[in-house]
């Protein structure tokens, strides 16, 4: 077990950093290579006034029309899109590690915050697994990578709850948890995570498109 917690928290972190930085340059050199290739003409009316207009109210709550007709929907994404980067980045624990190996740190969310963020994220993603199991339309269109990604996303939250407290064996626990915070930070490349990556330039296009070519609002 100790052999496997040092190559957990040794080797495979490099391994994920490597995989997540490379990974993540690849797919975005990608897209601008296949954008010059076959969509150069996007270039053309490309607007940054469009395209910050479009963002900003895609980043508000209820900032569009599909926001408010859906504000439960809308609530819950933005606190787990929330919650899943603030706690991790910004979790004390996190920092010390940080701080131990590279001597850097930040400030940090209480950890009775992290907690309840923690859960915020883990019941997120079952109002995400429900939907996709009950709502018709968004099951038509649901394969099983999604349900593999939302075991991706949850698995670090749940270990790192159960770590933290020590409900179950410390150790064990910890060891998975590690191990899936690295395979989600593996994952996001080359998965539906990596609108973390594009999210900000496919909405920024399409707000370009909708204000610069039609003429009309995109949200």
């Amino acid at each position: 077990m100790h052999s496997i917690y040092n190559f957990a928290s040794g080797p495979m972190v490099w391994i994920a950093f490597i995989v997540f930085i490379g990974g993540s340059i690849y797919r975005l050199l990608n897209m601008i290579n296949l954008a010059v290739k076959k969509e150069s003409f996007i270039f053309t009316f490309w607007s940054w006034k469009y395209g910050l207009r479009s963002v900003i109210h895609w980043i508000v709550p209820f900032g569009s029309v599909s926001m408010r007709q859906h504000p439960v929907m809308t609530i819950v994404s933005f606190l787990f899109h929330i919650c899943l980067l603030i706690a991790p980045i910004f979790l004390f624990a996190h920092i010390i590690l940080w701080d131990a190996s590279w001597n850097i740190s930040w400030w940090s969310v209480p950890d009775s915050v992290a907690d309840i963020m923690t859960i915020i994220v883990i019941a997120a993603c079952i109002f995400f697994l429900v939907r996709r199991i009950k709502l018709p339309e968004v099951r038509f269109v649901t394969t099983a990578s999604d349900y593999i990604i939302l075991i991706i996303v949850a698995a670090p939250f749940i270990t790192g709850l159960i770590a933290y407290h020590q409900w179950f064996c410390y150790q064990l626990f910890l060891i998975l948890h590690i191990i899936a915070g690295e395979i989600m930070l593996m994952a996001i490349p080359f998965t539906r995570l990596s609108h973390m990556l594009f999210g900000l330039f496919t909405r920024a296009y399409t707000g370009s498109e909708f204000g610069g070519v039609r003429f009309s609002k995109d949200w």
